[in-house]
């Protein structure tokens, strides 16, 4: 087990699909079951010993800095890192790299919504990275990637998984990249090849949350609540 690591939360996207609620709360916010979505990661993290965490801030940022502080309430310690313009997924995390040591670290979506065991992010790192992957949501029915072997992730195989926005990182997998906008994939293609990224497949609760009609409906099934509307952006 690893028994220091940090962590990113990627939270800088506009959330246009989540338009109206977007307009005016940044996605991470947004509530489920009365808790905005992105404190679910920063308890998991808390419960996993994960202490230290760089959040990305794009769209109403500033909101969403104020809302969290410094994150001792919330059993972590939170550094942010400002975005003008947004950097993607890849780019975020080249920003931030030189405050992330030389251990591996965790990169997780604000925008999403799972009981994966944080504590699982823990273990040992065979190769430059490790990705969760999980069954195919209904916006993404064709998949993104195959295991082999069930280890090795390939952009090529069957059947093709989702990847869930969550995985564990060694800082060479960034070496070299340049500053700027960078999406996370496209530094996965040559380890791809090279069978330098592990993987595994998640079966338990994990969701989206990319519209107000998905947010809906968790909401639900977390409150335990008759349908009604689709909940208002509420401020935190």
């Amino acid at each position: 087990m690893c028994e220091y690591m940090r962590a990113i939360i990627l939270s800088a996207g506009r959330g246009n699909r989540m338009r109206p609620l977007s307009d005016h709360t940044p996605k991470p916010l947004l509530m489920i079951a009365g808790k905005p979505l992105i404190v679910y990661h920063l308890e998991s993290f808390a419960k996993a010993k994960i202490h230290d965490i760089i959040i990305n801030l794009g769209h109403l940022g500033e909101k969403l800095a104020l809302a969290l502080g410094d994150g001792s309430r919330f059993g972590v310690n939170i550094e942010y890192s400002y975005e003008e313009p947004v950097l993607e997924t890849g780019g975020a995390i080249v920003k931030v790299l030189s405050k992330l040591g030389s251990d591996p670290f965790v990169v997780i979506s604000a925008d999403i919504f799972t009981d994966f065991p944080f504590e699982r992010f823990k273990r040992p790192l065979e190769k430059l990275a490790h990705l969760i992957l999980v069954d195919n949501p209904p916006h993404h029915r064709r998949g993104d990637y195959a295991l082999i072997e069930n280890k090795f992730v390939s952009e090529t195989g069957e059947p093709l998984f989702n990847f869930a926005g969550m995985g564990v990182y060694r800082p060479e997998l960034f070496s070299g990249s340049p500053k700027g906008i960078l999406r996370l994939p496209d530094l996965f293609k040559q380890p791809f090849k090279d069978r330098q990224i592990t993987g595994e497949y998640y079966a338990g609760l994990w969701h989206n949350i990319g519209t107000p009609e998905q947010l809906s409906e968790i909401d639900r099934v977390m409150s335990r609540v008759e349908p009604e509307t689709i909940p208002k952006a509420n401020e935190f």
